[in-house]
């Protein structure tokens, strides 16, 4: 019983140090008001690190073995863990999917940052169609919200770029 409680306030540590990372990783971002579709993309590349660092975490070998042994001991900490283990897989998972839907996008990035106007609005087109098809597919990119905030960083890149166009001209 001993051991069982040292693990449990083990697991309890983790439990709230899991919870602040899912808390933090929900709360609003901070971004330059004019930041460009580019940092949306690191943005899931970060969070997909973090999320997949903290699965190859609780993956462990050390970290299975004090699971096995509070199972064995019934421990009622448990019900919590599974919850913020599932929690955890579904923020990597979104995490992972984003990234791969934001990548069909990274063709665009360049055009719409270097580009001339009239050589960026051939490509605008494409790049709704992808937006549209992301917006569709995508099982976790396809709220109002994360549109939102993708058309946004568009059409700041849009107007960056213009505003480098008109200034150069």
């Amino acid at each position: 019983t001993e051991v069982t409680e040292k693990l449990e306030e083990v697991i309890m540590i983790w439990i709230k140090q899991i919870r602040r990372v899912l808390v933090e990783s929900e709360q609003m971002r901070r971004e330059a008001g004019d930041s460009g579709p580019s940092a949306e993309l690191e943005h899931w590349k970060t969070r997909m690190s973090s999320f997949n660092s903290l699965l190859d975490e609780i993956k462990s070998t050390r970290v299975k073995k004090i699971i096995s042994i509070l199972q064995a001991a019934r421990s009622k900490t448990l019900k919590q863990w599974k919850e913020l283990d599932g929690n955890i897989t579904i923020a990597a998972n979104e995490a992972k999917d984003n990234m791969r839907y934001l990548y069909t996008l990274d063709r665009f990035f360049g055009p719409l940052a270097k580009a001339s106007p009239v050589t960026m609005m051939e490509h605008v087109p494409s790049l709704m169609n992808t937006v549209c098809m992301i917006y569709s597919t995508s099982p976790y990119y396809n709220t109002s919200e994360r549109m939102t905030s993708l058309l946004l960083k568009i059409t700041n890149q849009m107007i960056n770029t213009c505003k480098t166009y008109l200034c150069e001209g």
